[in-house]
């Protein structure tokens, strides 16, 4: 059987972001209980006419640089920031890319975890079918109360790849660890914007599904600790990576020194400290990050994959890192985008925190804001107006 995997990855995030300096001031505390703290630096703050949609169509944009790659059998969209109780998200999206009218959509949602669900799935749909190929968009607004320990953990991205057979950046093994129990350590009810954390308690039960989730994983698969070389983890902020990571270096009784254990990482939080949480898409930013800013050529390399959603659903996989990645990035148009931010003062946060949200179905004409390729023109008799910019 071909090989299936992540063929392409490309990522978005916000024009405006707010440094973590700047709020740590307005709170009279010292930065560097973010900077160091929690290991974050910047979040990303979502134009007003800007969210889900227009996020992820703009992540996946550069996708598609022909009309062959418009011929996709399906689209998953994972998230947790739906706009919608019945319609998904990825349906304005397979209008604002132009995709056939044969490609399939649907929604997934399971906190964070829901992105990697949605990859598994396709790599399924790829195997049945190596000749087709299936578009996987993982797009979220991380948003918490003012004044919480969870304000500065905010951020908003959207990632998108392209699962394909042969494919040329990941080579994904089909072996899985899976840890699912019925908690509450975050959660979102439908009549609330922002989320209920109970901190201290969604960090122990992170830990906890890293370990049971690795435990399967090793019954399953052929690999062991010391066979991966890289970790790409869930990344609510980036201590808890780092956290993790040597949890389960721990576990597995590696005999690598703290630098050696902390370098496995390192690549993979420079895009999470620069834009915040993205919740489901925030793995797979890592994995970009990683791939994009690695010293090391990492061809041949393999990598393994902590997915957390709250809740809680946890997974453990692994890939191969495949030669030639690197032709296949979009590493410039990242940097490019990251670099052209506009950096926004306290009370233009809070503006922007205090978005429009219409709850009984009253009009709304957004102006004209983001600097990304689609934007949400309006809200009209309870519809959502997207237009290309």
């Amino acid at each position: 059987m071909s090989s299936v995997g992540i063929d392409q990855i490309s990522f978005y995030t916000s024009n405006y972001y707010l440094d973590l300096q700047t709020l740590a001031k307005t709170q009279n505390i010292d930065p560097e209980k973010y900077y160091v703290g929690i290991g974050q630096e910047k979040m990303g703050m979502p134009a007003h006419d800007e969210d889900i949609v227009t996020m992820a169509a703009s992540a996946a944009a550069p996708l598609f640089s022909d009309e062959a790659s418009k011929s996709i059998s399906t689209l998953l969209f994972a998230t947790e920031t739906g706009i919608d109780q019945s319609k998904s998200a990825g349906v304005y999206v397979h209008r604002l890319l132009g995709l056939n009218e044969n490609c399939r959509v649907v929604e997934l949602k399971q906190a964070c975890y829901s992105a990697t669900a949605a990859v598994q799935m396709a790599c399924a749909l790829v195997a049945r079918q190596p000749q087709i190929s299936v578009l996987v968009i993982a797009s979220d607004i991380a948003k918490y109360d003012l004044d919480t320990p969870g304000e500065a953990t905010q951020g908003c991205g959207a990632v998108a790849m392209m699962i394909r057979a042969e494919p040329r950046i990941l080579q994904i093994d089909p072996e899985v660890g899976n840890y699912t129990e019925d908690v509450m350590d975050f959660w979102r009810p439908n009549y609330r914007k922002t989320a209920i954390v109970d901190g201290k308690y969604s960090t122990k039960i992170y830990l906890k599904s890293l370990k049971k989730a690795w435990q399967h994983f090793a019954e399953s698969s052929q690999y062991c600790f010391s066979d991966l070389e890289y970790f790409c983890y869930h990344l609510p902020f980036s201590r808890m990576a780092q956290k993790a990571h040597r949890h389960l270096s721990k576990v597995n009784k590696s005999t690598l020194d703290a630098q050696a254990i902390d370098a496995q990482i390192e690549g993979s939080l420079l895009y999470n400290k620069l834009i915040g949480n993205s919740y489901a898409a925030a793995l797979f930013i890592g994995f970009t990050s990683l791939l994009e800013n690695s010293i090391e050529d990492l061809s041949g390399k393999r990598i393994g994959f902590f997915s957390y959603g709250s809740g809680c659903v946890a997974e453990f996989f692994s890939g191969k890192v495949l030669p030639g990645y690197e032709k296949h990035l979009f590493a410039a148009e990242h940097a490019t985008m990251l670099n052209n931010r506009q950096e926004l003062s306290y009370e233009q946060y809070i503006a922007l925190y205090h978005a429009p949200d219409p709850r009984e179905g009253e009009n709304v004409s957004i102006v004209a804001d983001t600097t990304g390729k689609f934007r949400l023109a309006g809200i009209c008799e309870h519809k959502r107006e997207y237009v290309a910019v």
